[in-house]
């Protein structure tokens, strides 16, 4: 039996893309082996949203070649389109896959453990044919609805190395989430690098999520990141759906409206705001995680000062802080007033601060309240999984069943940098 050892760096959708191609390797027989362990093939889906993405998917590279020179490596993931050319000159890495080629990665290792050597460049291009994610590494089943993006963000690479943005057909939308509940999936998860923006023969992201919710089956639909250009009042009104999970990753990138014009971001801070207050309406402990760009060029300290306003204000469940980073071919890397890296190494750790401190405060509301758990990880009497909030919970009962609904009562909370909920099934 060979082995295949997985590394993931970046989003949801390369998680979901890395789920998919294991279990199309575990389904032909292939062991599945952390990074770390000997193994007979190493797949790295890397990232170059920043430089700081760039600097781990090369030391990934070299941990995978000095682990097994036998061994085949194959890079893909953005970094493969952004950088193909320095990738294909290091002799260690027998292939270098773009995104739209990354469906066919196992066809690639097949062919070259048969003695046929295929560039991949000669390789099917195919965004949605990875199949379900049955054999992966998480419970939670992720399904690709939709790649690429039209925005052009000022700062942001991801039109370059994902392409325009394209919609998947709805019908295999929901083949492919009928097909994953059968085999036992409790949580599905929409991703994709523009969600908001699904358009398919008239089709829209809302109408998507409605035919989901009205699916039969014993599960529960969570959205990835999505951007805030991408709601309406008909997806607001789905949000209260029993199947819908209380948790939205939306980006707000900066709370100062001059930067946000900069960014060239589709959306005001006012408009934010108005999305947050109506969702809370809703449900007004309904967890909302961000994205925040620390020293985007001509931040001042009034900027970041708004922006640590924002985030009081609504109140996140977890603010994911990004060093603003050049990438090369944006309109950022030619904007004057570059921000000193001094400064926004100050002005990171301040919002990391922040964000710890409202995350625990958030977290620390649920004490005395309950939870649907969905388990991930259990000996029996101690399970491991997220509640419908997308928050860590521990709890302890008897015999407690992994990719099983549990209901929790919320009895305290163990501090860290990462909070866990603990309480007793009920």
């Amino acid at each position: 039996m060979k082995k295949v050892a997985f590394k993931t760096l970046g989003c949801r959708l390369n998680q979901y893309e890395t789920d998919a191609l294991a279990s199309q390797f575990q389904a032909k027989d292939y062991q599945l082996v952390p990074f770390d362990e000997s193994a007979d093939v190493y797949v790295i889906n890397s990232c170059t949203v920043t430089h700081q993405s760039d600097h781990k998917s090369r030391n990934f590279i070299n941990q995978a070649n000095r682990r097994n020179k036998d061994s085949v490596l194959v890079v893909t993931g953005c970094m493969a389109n952004n950088a193909k050319e320095e990738l294909e000159s290091r002799e260690e890495i027998n292939y270098v896959v773009e995104n739209d080629q990354k469906t066919s990665v196992f066809s690639l290792v097949e062919a070259h453990f048969n003695g046929e050597i295929i560039h991949p460049s000669k390789l099917n291009s195919d965004l949605f044919s990875y199949g379900s994610t049955d054999k992966g590494f998480h419970t939670r089943s992720m399904i690709k609805i939709q790649d690429g993006c039209d925005n052009f963000c000022t700062f942001c690479i991801i039109p370059s190395v994902r392409g325009r943005a394209v919609s998947r057909p709805i019908r295999d939308i929901l083949t492919n989430i009928r097909e994953v509940i059968e085999q036992g999936a409790k949580e599905i998860v929409i991703t994709g690098v523009n969600i908001g923006r699904y358009e398919f023969e008239g089709y829209k992201f809302d109408d998507v999520v409605e035919q989901i919710l009205n699916l039969d089956g014993d599960f529960r639909l969570r959205i990835s990141s999505i951007e805030p250009d991408g709601f309406g009042d008909k997806f607001l009104g789905l949000l209260n759906h029993p199947k819908m999970t209380p948790h939205l990753h939306l980006c707000l990138q900066s709370g100062s409206e001059s930067i946000l014009l900069q960014m060239r971001r589709m959306y005001t801070v006012k408009r934010f705001k108005e999305i947050v207050n109506k969702v809370r309406s809703i449900n007004p402990n309904f967890n909302i995680t961000t994205d925040i760009i620390i020293g985007f060029p001509n931040e001042q300290e009034a900027d970041f000062l708004a922006t640590c306003n924002a985030i009081r204000e609504l109140n996140f469940g977890h603010v994911h802080t990004f060093k603003y980073s050049i990438r090369k071919g944006t309109r950022a890397e030619r904007m004057p007033e570059q921000v000193d890296e001094r400064i926004k190494t100050k002005r990171s750790e301040i919002l990391r601060n922040l964000s710890d401190e409202i995350k625990s405060n958030y977290r620390n509301s649920f004490i005395g309240k309950y939870q649907t758990v969905l388990v991930e990880k259990t000996n029996g009497e101690i399970g491991n999984g997220y509640g419908e909030h997308y928050i860590p919970v521990r709890f302890t009962g008897e015999n407690i069943q992994k990719n099983k609904f549990y209901k929790i009562k919320i009895t305290n909370i163990e501090d860290g940098s990462d909070p866990i909920l603990t309480g007793e099934m009920i």
